[in-house]
């Protein structure tokens, strides 16, 4: 064997193969266009449609809150239909409904047209999470990490074009950014249509109980078929179907060929079978609970959106200049260490164990904003700034891949999709109350800081409680949901 190239060292290091190397250009396309349009969003609504400060609030709020079903709904259709057609789907509304806002300056129209954008982000999201989860198997808490680190650098580079651009100032910048944004959801979609389909547990499991006296053949795969495909009980071998469905598969094809002569002569008819049902996330108490911490713990991006940039122009003696900085701060750690950091969540009981660091981080944070104005100096206040920037990015890091092991882990493989998508409101609930409660904790001074950050610490270890093996096995390994690379 020849020695192996860079490319084809990169590309193991890349778990889920081809289709998962596929879906990070996917998710660098489309933060491209999301950092166009989220550094100019304002702006375009201000000045080329002509709206209030008040009306866009108001349209602000009400499509985030539309679009908090996206993540349920779009986890409840991925458990029913391919995900592949469905990714694509959704990002051509994206894409219509960015061109769909040129057309209008009507409030009630840029209302509808947004909230059909907010709900297809949404679910994007999750619906993105869930075929990576699927291609990357086993090695998912990898793939989050190299994921995020796409997601950071495709904002960064939009957000880069836009500043560019805006250095015009015109109308006229302001729509071509949104065509920019319109134009990399319809190249995502592009680059999806290249991916292959993952395999479902769920759907195999509607369709994995043969009728009675009906055999269950394997086929033998042919060169260059790809792994992904979603295959039919009468096409998968019983190695290759979901967790919990190949023992039926096996003890069915086993009984049906048997020889003729070793039944009895007169056969008992066989007993009716009766599908189970799946399993459904607004019934699991234990879910739901881990969904509602799971809202508190995402309070890192409120804190670097809303709270370090207040807290700092208005309580504290640093220069203005610094604010900036510290988002810059934030997005260089996380492309740098968020690959690293994926060790913190390889397995369920390393995750479980990791939310005390977590815990740790969310104090050291909020104790150094609380001393940001113990002393009227501003070389001390951008210190402690840059402090608790770096601390709360860390928890940023350590939380994404807590939350996605664990997400994944504590969700049944035949209704991951609705699962993932319950789990998915956590961030859109967050998304709109998170600056409350943010703002709140700014308004109690150093006292507020340090109650959020002790709150958010004990919410870990409330967590790491809820989450703890019951001996029924589900944190005990990681579920092998689709085929391993």
């Amino acid at each position: 064997m020849g020695k192996p190239t860079r490319a084809t060292a990169l590309s193991d290091r890349i778990p889920g193969g081809r289709d998962g190397r596929r879906m990070l250009i996917v998710t660098f396309v489309d933060r491209i266009g999301s950092g166009l349009w989220g550094a100019t969003a304002t702006l375009y609504f201000t000045y080329a449609a002509g709206l209030s400060t008040a009306a866009i609030g108001v349209l602000l709020a009400v499509s985030g809150a539309i679009g908090i079903a996206g993540p349920p709904v779009g986890g409840l259709l991925a458990d029913r239909l391919p995900l592949r057609p469905l990714l694509i789907t959704l990002q051509v509304v994206r894409a219509a409904a960015s061109l769909a806002l040129l057309t209008t300056t009507d409030l009630r129209l840029l209302l509808a047209i947004t909230s059909v954008g907010s709900l297809g982000d949404r679910a994007v999201s999750v619906l993105t999470k869930l075929y990576a989860t699927r291609v990357a198997g086993p090695d998912r808490a990898r793939y989050q990490a190299i994921n995020r680190t796409a997601m950071n650098v495709g904002w960064a580079v939009g957000g880069l074009a836009a500043a560019a651009a805006l250095t015009d100032g015109t109308v006229t910048v302001y729509r071509w950014l949104l065509i920019g944004d319109a134009l990399s959801f319809l190249a995502s979609a592009l680059f999806t249509l290249g991916c292959a389909e993952p395999r479902s547990a769920s759907r195999i499991a509607a369709k994995s109980t043969p009728a009675p006296g009906e055999s269950v053949q394997p086929r033998k795969s042919t060169p260059g078929e790809s792994t992904h495909e979603e295959c039919t009980p009468e096409e998968c071998t019983p190695e290759e179907s979901a967790p919990g469905i190949s023992a039926a598969l096996a003890e069915s094809a086993l009984a049906n060929s048997a020889p003729a002569e070793s039944a009895p002569a007169e056969s008992s008819p066989a007993p009716h079978k009766t599908k189970t049902p799946a399993p459904n996330p607004w019934r699991d108490r234990r879910y739901l609970a881990y969904t509602a911490s799971e809202a508190a713990l995402f309070l890192d991006d409120s804190v670097f959106k809303v709270g370090l940039p207040l807290w700092a122009v208005t309580a504290t003696s640093a220069p203005h200049q610094l604010v900036p900085l510290l988002l810059v701060l934030n997005n260089v750690l996380v492309v740098l260490f968020q690959v690293p950091f994926a060790r913190f969540g390889a397995t369920p009981h390393t995750a479980r164990t990791s939310l005390w660091p977590l815990a740790c981080a969310f104090l050291l944070g909020g104790a150094a904003l609380a001393a940001s104005t113990v002393v009227d100096a501003p070389w001390l206040a951008a210190v402690t700034l840059v402090l608790a920037a770096t601390a709360f990015t860390v928890a940023e890091m350590l939380h994404a891949t807590i939350s996605w092991e664990l997400s994944v882990v504590l969700a049944p493989p035949t209704a991951q999709g609705a699962y993932l998508g319950v789990h998915g409101l956590a961030q859109a609930v967050q998304r709109s109350a998170g600056p409350l409660a943010v703002t709140a904790a700014i308004a109690a001074g150093p006292l507020g800081w340090l109650g959020l950050g002790a709150g958010l610490a004990a919410m870990c270890g409330a967590q790491r409680h809820l989450v703890r093996d019951r001996g029924d096995g589900a944190l005990s390994v990681a579920p092998v949901t689709v085929s391993e690379h």
